[in-house]
């Protein structure tokens, strides 16, 4: 979905399609057929933004077979769909049964990180539509904190500058411009938009800044006009903005309370959590840690890293963090210029939900999806975007 910015620039609006994991090309392409041209459908356009995740597998033969990528781009114009940015943080096994801590591997200490974004900054710049010259991706935040030393930080700095490098030589080759952007999370090496001002600085090139995760950004309690300030001042790039929203529980000393946030606490992904103390920010890795005894302090609210969908908040006494991602996205795009150009809705836990509030057939969840980007697209309107054709 695209839209006109007061200032005359183009503002595209996408969903990720990491929330229908795929390993291998094949089940990309499937993708598009039963997922994302029924959400296009259900919307009524002729034209979808779609932000794709492709998985290592997927990723090598595109990069590898020019007939796989064209047909790629044959499937995507024959469904109506486009693709301006792409999910570059899980490299494989997004759709295990349990993905964790893995999710975070390989980080960007170690080669195939820096291979596999290539490869896909590679295949990004011959999928961008034909009026469109730049296209983004969002990666891990460097590194899991643990494991990480001097030595690893400075390969993991070397790589991106490699990396910025090679997008350079990608834009003189191909006239594409394509920006990667460290998405801060808790728990990584770049936990929130501050940690991110110093790494940046020190690789100190403009085809590399920051992916804002309006989940994480409200998960680690950040203050979206501090923080998005913070980066205008340093002149980093927001690359890209996920719009997402996290579980707030205002009251996690109730019983009740504690219940009902245990039906959150699901085996496949990481749900870091975290609560504002007097002595500054407190956290667990995971929210089944958090509901254990006296992991985490519960005076005051905590916040999980768990993407909730954007239209539809939990049933009180939990609620969503839906304030924050409007504050941010009034930053992020409703000043007199962007800050970013490119947004993605990013719910990938619908089938991590309560398994009452998990749609049950395909057609619900391409419901749910189309009714998120109808959220979204609502706010950008009542920011003064103007929804185009």
């Amino acid at each position: 979905m695209r839209f006109r910015h007061p200032d005359g620039s183009t503002v595209h609006l996408a969903y990720c399609t990491n929330v229908h994991p795929a390993e291998t090309l094949d089940g990309v392409l499937a993708q598009l057929r039963d997922h994302c041209e029924p959400v296009r459908r259900r919307l009524g356009r002729d034209r979808l933004g779609i932000g794709l995740w492709l998985a290592r597998d997927a990723a090598r033969t595109l990069v590898t077979d020019p007939s796989a990528l064209r047909g790629l781009r044959a499937e995507l114009d024959l469904r109506g769909l486009e693709v301006v940015t792409l999910n570059g943080f899980p490299y494989e096994g997004f759709g295990a049964e349990e993905v964790k801590y893995r999710v975070y591997k390989p980080d960007w200490a170690d080669p195939e990180r820096l291979d596999h974004t290539t490869a896909l900054a590679r295949v990004l710049a011959q999928l961008l539509p034909d009026d469109v010259t730049d296209g983004s991706i969002s990666t891990l935040p460097l590194a899991w904190r643990t494991a990480y030393d001097d030595e690893r930080a400075a390969t993991a700095r070397a790589a991106l500058t490699t990396l910025a490098e090679r997008l350079d030589a990608l834009h003189e080759l191909t006239g594409r411009s394509i920006r990667v952007g460290l998405e801060p999370e808790p728990g990584c090496v770049v936990e929130t938009t501050a940690d991110a001002l110093a790494p940046l600085a020190a690789i100190g090139h403009d085809r590399i800044g920051i992916c804002v995760d309006t989940c994480h950004l409200a998960t680690s309690f950040e203050d979206p006009h501090t923080a998005l300030d913070a980066l205008t001042q340093a002149r980093v790039p927001v690359v890209k903005s996920q719009l997402s929203a996290a579980l707030h529980a205002a009251h996690p000393h109730l019983p009740e309370v504690r219940t009902v946030l245990a039906a959150f606490d699901e085996p496949r992904f990481l749900h870091q959590t975290r609560t504002r103390t007097s002595a500054g920010l407190r956290g667990t890795d995971d929210l089944g840690e958090a509901l254990a005894g006296d992991a985490l302090p519960d005076a005051s609210p905590w916040r999980a890293h768990f993407h909730v969908p954007l239209h539809a908040a939990p049933a009180a006494p939990l609620t969503s963090t839906l304030a924050v991602l409007r504050t941010a996205l009034t930053r992020l795009v409703g000043g007199p210029h962007p800050l970013t150009r490119h947004l993605e809705v990013e719910t990938y836990t619908w089938q991590a939900l309560p398994p009452e509030l998990r749609p049950r057939a395909r057609a619900q969840l391409a419901d749910g999806i189309a009714a998120e980007l109808t959220l979204a697209r609502d706010l950008l309107t009542d920011l003064g975007l103007k929804e185009l054709p």
